[in-house]
């Protein structure tokens, strides 16, 4: 449909993929050399800058993948939020990802007993061992990618402060189109694009928390699963008013979460020079 590609084309301008004539910027070749969504690849191109591309490959991946996550049989439910707690991270799903990918490999890489097989140990875990697998398959894709057009691979630094920072940096440099915020603090997230309400997916890490965050970045939203977002990290407004572009938050419609956002956005422009600074 027109409107369709007239989006796509805005959304594809606010990533920085399209130059003033509307062909591809040099840095959306570079976006399309990966079999990714936009925000994805942008995301991953981002990493370089802060030197997180070890940990956002793995996530590229697993996002790409079917969700690793089983549907746990009747019964059994308690037992399956008892084995994902153990991978759970408190940034959120995006890093309790990489927690998951890390513990399947590890696994398969130092087998416990004679007999073991990775596809025991998700069984036991209540995790998809093809899901894995194929992630293991488009991470390795991804870094021969990485590699052909000589773009650096930062080592693993995964566990630290400063190294989830880094990570919310670059997926919020492709994401930022992807903010909601919790309105009333029952769990109810607003989208900033428009004002449909959705739900924590209950694969989410936080929907079993007692804590809800605030605001949140998400990895995609769905109309058939009951108005919910998936995959879902929470990220602090100031450093959402920091990488926001300022074309793309001038385009959004009013709202509350927006004036929040401009204020700090305000309070972090650098103050008038006075008319002795400027002489």
């Amino acid at each position: 449909a027109p409107e369709s590609l007239m989006q796509a084309l805005e959304d594809l301008d606010y990533l920085a993929a399209l130059d003033n004539d509307g062909n591809l910027s040099e840095f959306g070749i570079i976006m399309s050399e990966f079999p990714l969504d936009p925000q994805l690849s942008k995301s991953l191109l981002a990493s370089c800058e802060f030197e997180c591309v070890d940990e956002m490959l793995t996530i590229a991946a697993m996002v790409t993948a079917p969700s690793c996550f089983l549907q746990a049989p009747p019964g059994t439910e308690e037992r399956a939020l008892s084995c994902w707690s153990r991978f759970s991270h408190p940034a959120g799903d995006h890093c309790t990802l990489i927690n998951v990918f890390n513990a399947f490999r590890d696994a398969t890489a130092n087998p416990t007993h004679p007999d073991f097989s990775n596809e025991q140990w998700c069984c036991d875990s209540f995790l998809s061992c093809p899901a894995l697998r194929m992630a293991e398959v488009i991470r390795a894709e991804l870094v021969e990618i990485m590699k052909r057009i000589e773009l650096p691979i930062s080592q693993p630094g995964f566990g630290s402060e400063e190294n989830v920072l880094r990570i919310k940096k670059a997926l919020l440099s492709g994401y930022f189109m992807h903010i909601a915020r919790d309105v009333d603090g029952s769990g109810n997230y607003l989208m900033l694009t428009h004002k449909q309400v959705a739900q924590l997916h209950p694969f989410s890490s936080y929907s079993n928390s007692k804590r809800i965050p605030e605001w949140v970045l998400f990895h995609e939203f769905s109309v058939s699963e009951d108005n919910s977002i998936r995959v879902i990290s929470e990220v602090s407004p100031h450093l959402l008013a920091e990488l926001v572009p300022q074309y793309y938050f001038s385009n959004l419609p009013p709202s509350e979460s927006k004036d929040i956002l401009q204020e700090m956005i305000n309070h972090l422009a650098p103050a008038s020079p006075t008319k002795e600074e400027q002489k």
